[in-house]
C-alpha cells in the first residue's frame, strides 16, 4: 500500500512539474512575441528603430548583469576556480553577444518598421532550416529529402504571410519613411530574414560554451555585451546624424512606459519563463509549446495595432508551424539512432 502510494504521489508531481514547465514555455513564447508588437507600438509615438533598441538594452542592462552574477555565483559555488573564464571564452561571448542579441536585435526592430508583427515572428520562425542550411553548407552536414521537404513547406509558408502583408501593404507600411509601401515591405522581410540569419549564427557557436557555463550565464554575459554594443550605436548614430535618428525629447511618457514593458516583460522575463520550462519538460517539449507564440502575435497584432487577418495570414502561418515541427521531427531521430 505504501509503495503505491508512493508511486501515485510520484506520478501526481510529475504531472503537476509537466504543466508548470507547459504554461512557463507558452507564457514565455507569448511573451516574447509581445516584443513586436510594443515595438510597433512605440514607432506610432515617434521613436525610431535606434532609440527603440538602445532604451530597450538600458533598461534590459541591469536585469541582464545580474542574471550574469547570479549564475556565476552558484558556478563558483559549485566548481569553484573551475567556474573562471579564459580571455578566450571572454571573446567568443562578445562575438556571440554581437551575433544572437545586438545584431539580430537591430536588424529586427529596423525590420519590423516596414512589415507587420505577424510576418516578422513568421520569418523568424525559420531559424531553424537557417540553422540546417548553415550546417549544410560551413559543417558538411548532410540533409536529409524529410528535412528539405520540411523547409520547402516553411518557406512556403512564409511567402503565404508575406503575399498577405503585400495585399495590405498600404495598411501596414504606414511608417515606411517615404518609401513605397510594397518596396518597404520588401526591405523589411529581407532585414528581418537576416536578423534570423544572424540569430542562427549564434546558435551554431553557442553549443560548447553552453556546456561549459550554461544557459542563464551565457545569456546574461552575452546580453550585457550586446547591451554596450547597442548603447554605443545609439550614441553613434544620434551624434552623426545630429539628433535626427535615436532623439528621445519628442517622445511621451508612454513611450518610455512601452520601453520599460519591452525590456522586462518581452525581454528578460521570456529569458527565465523558456528557461524554466526547459528544467521541467525539456527543451523538445518546450520548443512545440513554443510553437504559440505566431499564433498570439496575429491575436496581438489584430488586437493592439489593428492588423487585418486575412486566409493568407492564418494558412501560411499554419503552414510554417507544420514545416518546422516536421524538421524538428526529422532532426531528432538521427539523434535518437546515436
Amino acid at each position: 500500500m505504501r509503495y503505491g502510494a508512493r508511486m501515485i504521489s510520484l506520478t501526481t508531481d510529475q504531472g503537476s512539474s509537466r504543466a508548470q514547465g507547459l504554461v512557463f514555455a507558452i507564457c514565455g513564447a507569448v511573451a516574447f512575441s509581445g516584443k513586436a508588437i510594443v515595438a510597433k507600438l512605440m514607432y506610432r509615438l515617434g521613436a525610431d528603430p535606434f532609440a527603440v533598441v538602445g532604451m530597450r538594452m538600458l533598461m534590459a542592462f541591469p536585469m541582464f548583469l545580474l542574471m550574469a552574477w547570479w549564475a556565476g555565483r552558484q558556478q563558483r559555488a559549485e566548481r569553484g576556480s573551475d567556474a573562471d573564464l579564459s580571455s578566450k571564452q571572454l571573446w567568443q561571448i562578445v562575438g556571440l553577444g554581437f551575433t544572437g542579441y545586438y545584431l539580430a536585435s537591430t536588424l529586427d526592430f529596423m525590420g519590423l518598421k516596414y512589415i507587420s508583427a505577424s510576418l516578422e515572428r513568421a520569418i523568424l520562425y525559420l531559424n531553424p532550416t537557417i540553422v540546417l542550411l548553415l550546417s549544410a553548407v560551413f559543417l558538411r552536414q548532410s540533409v536529409r529529402w524529410v528535412q528539405v521537404v520540411a523547409m520547402l513547406l516553411s518557406y512556403s509558408g512564409v511567402v503565404l504571410v508575406w503575399l498577405h502583408d503585400w495585399d495590405a501593404a498600404a495598411l501596414i507600411a504606414h511608417h515606411g519613411g517615404g518609401l513605397d509601401a510594397r518596396h518597404a515591405i520588401t526591405l523589411g522581410s529581407v532585414l528581418v530574414f537576416f536578423s534570423a540569419v544572424s540569430y542562427a549564427v549564434y546558435l551554431m557557436g553557442s553549443g560548447q560554451l553552453v556546456q561549459r557555463l550554461g544557459s542563464m550565464r551565457l545569456v546574461g554575459m552575452a546580453s550585457c555585451a550586446a547591451c554596450f554594443m547597442a548603447l554605443l550605436q545609439w550614441l553613434v548614430v544620434y551624434l552623426v546624424s545630429h539628433g535626427e535618428q535615436g532623439g528621445l525629447m519628442q517622445l511621451p511618457w508612454q513611450a518610455w512606459a512601452l520601453s520599460l514593458v519591452n525590456a522586462t516583460l518581452c525581454t528578460v522575463l521570456p529569458v527565465w519563463l523558456v528557461m524554466r520550462g526547459v528544467q521541467l519538460v525539456g527543451a523538445s517539449m518546450a520548443s512545440q509549446a513554443g510553437m504559440v507564440g505566431p499564433l498570439s502575435t496575429i491575436w496581438m497584432a489584430a488586437w493592439w495595432l489593428g492588423e487585418p487577418v486575412t486566409w493568407r495570414l492564418m494558412v501560411g502561418t499554419a503552414v510554417v508551424l507544420a514545416g518546422i515541427v516536421i524538421l524538428a521531427r526529422a532532426s531528432q531521430a538521427p539523434r535518437a539512432k546515436a
